[in-house]
């Protein structure tokens, strides 16, 4: 499984479309995280699976997904009702609730990936407007396999970070 994953756009919708034109034929998936401030409607969301982001001001959007994507199957929020500010234990629970082996997550735009009660937690960080040590802004590739995920992120001219990526043992 190899899918995308994004968050935090804030209107930027040329970066969307360059992503998808880019991945399309590469991912099995693309993901949005919330806080793309564009239309529900817009033909974007035709080929990325998106959530309502605390400024995504229509309720056209859902507050989550679940989806399986191969043998994957992954939880998406925005993060901004399960707290991701102070903890990840509501985001993990909800992710549990599902049998969700990923959790993917916006609002904070800081780049994090860690692994919480064998669930990989992944943040993409914002692709405009990023927070944190590594304030550039970020997408992150998600690749599964039956022994491990691992987890690249990469800049804007589609540049791989090496220090932000990392990667997680399914045994362990």
């Amino acid at each position: 499984m190899r899918v995308l994953v994004v968050s935090d756009s804030h209107g930027d919708r040329e970066i969307l479309v360059e992503l998808v034109e880019r991945y399309k034929d590469e991912v099995d998936q693309l993901f949005h995280c919330g806080d793309s401030e564009l239309e529900a409607t817009d033909s974007v969301w035709d080929s990325m699976m998106t959530v309502k982001g605390n400024m995504d001001f229509t309720d056209e959007y859902a507050l989550t997904q679940v989806t399986d994507v191969q043998n994957e199957r992954i939880f998406m929020a925005h993060g901004h009702r399960l707290d991701v500010n102070y903890t990840m234990q509501e985001l993990v629970y909800a992710a549990k609730e599902v049998n969700a082996a990923l959790a993917f997550y916006g609002h904070t735009h800081i780049a994090k990936i860690e692994k919480i009660d064998n669930i990989v937690v992944v943040n993409p960080g914002s692709i405009s407007e990023p927070r944190g040590r590594y304030s550039v802004p970020t997408y992150a590739i998600v690749e599964s396999n039956e022994h491990q995920i691992e987890v690249t992120y990469y800049n804007r001219a589609h540049r791989a970070i090496d220090e932000l990526s990392g990667h997680f043992s399914k045994n362990s």
